[in-house]
């Protein structure tokens, strides 16, 4: 599985290494305990509807390239520091990867999984 990012008719690989957070556990864990992730890495939240999400950075001691989607659209991007980051936008999914990969990625953009 990969993280695709579309934009201008161009298309490009964010991340292979994709991991889906699921179940309430693996929601409410997210990457915090981890001490670091690859560069190709990405946690992918899917939610059944669209919500207010929120990211927090306690115990993650690094920081992250947050995307929040609706529809596969980039409704909003925010980089959060190590340890203190905290940020919060309507979203169905939430994308975390580490912290420089989505540069180039806009609000507007299409992201997504291709299997």
């Amino acid at each position: 599985m990969e993280l695709i990012h579309e934009s201008g008719g161009e298309r490009r690989t964010l991340a292979t290494d994709v991991e889906t957070a699921d179940s309430f556990l693996s929601r409410a864990k997210g990457l915090m305990f981890r001490r670091s992730i690859p560069d190709d890495y990405a946690l992918v939240f899917r939610f059944d509807g669209v919500g207010t999400r929120d990211v927090h950075m306690v115990f993650v001691p690094f920081g992250l390239d947050v995307l929040w989607l609706r529809d596969g659209e980039v409704r909003h991007k925010e980089r959060l520091s190590a340890w203190t980051g905290l940020a919060e936008a309507e979203a169905d999914t939430l994308v975390e990867l580490p912290a420089g990969a989505a540069d180039g990625v806009a609000v507007g953009d299409a992201v997504g999984l291709d299997s």
